[in-house]
């Protein structure tokens, strides 16, 4: 019964068209009795904060992710979600796979689409899966879904929402982004001094304008990048005293 259902760590939130608030936990931080009573990974309240429904894990025909990490609602209604775990974090009760993949569902929790697969990330040039990918956003003009992938790649990778077929990537300032994959990610304790590294580190947010530019936080490099919709550099903002760039609104 929800009204006893337990919530693990909170790691994402997305509102919806009818300011349903769709909340992301990962269960699986749970013990004991609280991980007996673990409400389902996808929790929706209603503005007052009243509970209108629950649904995710595992099931037949996807791969759900191992340690949940966003969830993203595009402009059609669907529900996107990923998880950003790999296998040398070595958490309780998980499997020792990576969460290469992202899914797609309507708002009732039917399985419509996954772009990737678990485990199978061949790198920063694989058109097929993502690898510990952190946020998403989609753009409507265009019908795309940008990934911030994220924790074990360092590129911002689009698709098409419809099929999942890879479109284009690019790595910091319009790179072609390179292979530096550690698990867990390194956590950096300051940034060098100039524009900062060539490479993103942890390609953590992502959000499109209105006017169609793209910004990207790049967390453990404290920086924010912008970048037209087809990859090109166009500016930065960077914070090198502070941790910066965990995460990204617009208004």
């Amino acid at each position: 019964q929800p009204e006893k259902w337990k919530l693990g760590d909170a790691t994402s939130f997305a509102v919806d068209l009818q300011d349903n608030v769709w909340l992301l936990h990962r269960p699986r931080t749970l013990t004991g009795e609280d991980l007996e009573s673990a409400a389902p990974p996808v929790v929706v309240f209603d503005s007052t904060g009243k509970f209108v429904k629950a649904w995710g894990g595992e099931g037949d025909g996807y791969e759900w992710p191992q340690r949940e990490h966003f969830i993203h609602i595009d402009p059609q209604g669907y529900v996107w979600l990923s998880g950003n775990y790999c296998p040398g974090r070595a958490l309780p009760r998980l499997q020792p796979v990576g969460d290469d993949q992202v899914l797609k569902f309507t708002q009732d929790g039917e399985f419509v689409l996954q772009i990737g697969r678990s485990n199978q990330s061949r790198g920063n040039a694989d058109v097929l899966n993502v690898h510990q990918a952190a946020d998403a956003a989609f753009y409507a003009p265009t019908n795309e879904l940008f990934i911030a992938d994220g924790y074990g790649n360092h590129r911002v990778v689009v698709f098409d929402p419809d099929t999942g077929a890879f479109k284009r990537m690019w790595g910091a300032f319009g790179n072609s982004p390179v292979d530096d994959d550690h698990c867990p990610p390194p956590s950096l304790s300051s940034v060098p001094d100039g524009p900062g590294p060539e490479q993103f580190s942890i390609v953590h947010a992502i959000r499109i304008s209105h006017d169609g530019f793209v910004y990207v936080a790049d967390r453990e490099n404290r920086r924010v990048q912008v970048f037209t919709t087809e990859g090109t550099f166009v500016n930065q903002l960077l914070r090198r005293s502070v941790p910066f760039a965990r995460n990204l609104a617009l208004s």
